[in-house]
C-alpha cells in the first residue's frame, strides 16, 4: 500500500500528476479522455497518481495571466468515476478554505472508503475568506490516520525568499503529514538548500526527516515558460536562456529536468533524506504529453539503477 511504501526507507516514491478535464468537456468525450491517461500510465510502475485541483490565482498578482483561466472538473469526482479501472492508490488535492468543516469531513469519509488520499492546499489569494483553516482540516483528517495518509505542498522558492519552509513543514508534521509535494523544480539549487535547512531541523529535534517527492514538468513554448515564471517557479536566468536560444525548447527542458533528477538522486540519496519524483502532465499538447511520458520512463530507470525502485 502507498502508506507504507512512504516508510520504506532504502526506496524513492514515483508518482505522475494530472488535472482533469476542462468544466466545457463535454460528457460523452471524459470516457475517452480517461481511457487515453489510463493507456499512457497504467503499466509504469507508478505508486500513486496525483490529480490536482484547479484554482484561478489571478488575484494574488497584479501581472496578467498568460493563459486565460479555464475551470476543470473536480479531481475526486473524476477519479470515482473515470479513473477507476487504474488500480493504483490516487492522490486528490483540496483546497480546504473552500469548503465548510462539514462539506470536507464528509468528503474526507469518502475518500478513505477508496484507496486515494487527500493533499489540502491554501486559498487561492491572500484576501479569500476560508470557511475551513488549514489546520482545521488536518484536524478532521485525524479520524482516518490509521488507514489513511495525508500529504502537503512544499515551495522552495518560498524558503528561497523567507527561509522559514523547514518550519512550515514541521508543523504540518506535527498536523500529520508525513510527506510534501514541492512546487515544479527547475532551481535544483533552490530544492537542495530546502533540504538542508530540514534535514539540519529534524537533527536537531531528533526527528525523522519526511518523504519529499519533487515534481518535474517540462516546457514546450516560451508562453509555457512565462506561465510558469507567472505561477511562481523560478527558472535560473542561464537556464531561461538556454531554453529561449534552443532550437526546441521541449527537448532542452527534458534534458534540465533529467539533470534535475540526477542532482537530486545523489543529494538525498548520499544525505539519506527519503524522496520521491512526481512528473507532471498538465498539457494539452501531444508533444509535451508524450515529453512527460518519455521523462517518467527516464527518471524510473535512473531510480532502479540508483537501487531505489
Amino acid at each position: 500500500m502507498f502508506r507504507e511504501y512512504l516508510k520504506a526507507e532504502d526506496k524513492a516514491v514515483l508518482l505522475y500528476g494530472i488535472t482533469p478535464p476542462k468544466l466545457e468537456t463535454a460528457q460523452d468525450k471524459l470516457p475517452e479522455i480517461a481511457a487515453k491517461t489510463l493507456a499512457r500510465i497504467q503499466d509504469k510502475g507508478l505508486d500513486a497518481l496525483v490529480v490536482y485541483d484547479v484554482q484561478d490565482e489571478s488575484a494574488r498578482t497584479t501581472e496578467e495571466r498568460p493563459f486565460p483561466f479555464t475551470g476543470a472538473l473536480d479531481p475526486f469526482y473524476f477519479a470515482e468515476n473515470y479513473l477507476q479501472d487504474l488500480n493504483i492508490p490516487k492522490i486528490i488535492y483540496r483546497p480546504a478554505g473552500k469548503f465548510t468543516v462539514d462539506e470536507l469531513e464528509q468528503w474526507l469519509d469518502r475518500l478513505n472508503s477508496f484507496d486515494y488520499y487527500p493533499i489540502f492546499v491554501g486559498i487561492p489569494a491572500p484576501d479569500f475568506k476560508p470557511k475551513t483553516s488549514l489546520k482545521e482540516a488536518y484536524s478532521l483528517w485525524q479520524k482516518h490516520a490509521e488507514t489513511s495518509v495525508i500529504g502537503a505542498i512544499t515551495i522552495p522558492e518560498r524558503h528561497a525568499e523567507l527561509k522559514d519552509e523547514q518550519h512550515r513543514m514541521l508543523s504540518k508534521m506535527d498536523d500529520g503529514v508525513s510527506y510534501f509535494i514541492s512546487q515544479c523544480v527547475f532551481n535544483v539549487d533552490y530544492a537542495k538548500a530546502m533540504l538542508f535547512d530540514l534535514s539540519d531541523i529534524c537533527a536537531q529535534k531528533q526527528q525523522p526527516l519526511p518523504t519529499v517527492i519533487f515534481t518535474l514538468t517540462t516546457c514546450g513554448s516560451a508562453k509555457v515558460l512565462n506561465f510558469m515564471e507567472w505561477l511562481g517557479i523560478h527558472v535560473p536566468l542561464n537556464v531561461k536562456n538556454e531554453f529561449l536560444a534552443a532550437e526546441n525548447i521541449l527537448e532542452k527542458s527534458i534534458e534540465h529536468c533529467l539533470w534535475v533528477a540526477d542532482e537530486l538522486i545523489d543529494f538525498c540519496k548520499s544525505r539519506k533524506i527519503p524522496f520521491g519524483f512526481n512528473i507532471e502532465s498538465v498539457a494539452i499538447r501531444k508533444d509535451e504529453i508524450e515529453a512527460s511520458i518519455y521523462v517518467l520512463d527516464q527518471v524510473r530507470e535512473k531510480l532502479t539503477k540508483a537501487g531505489l525502485r
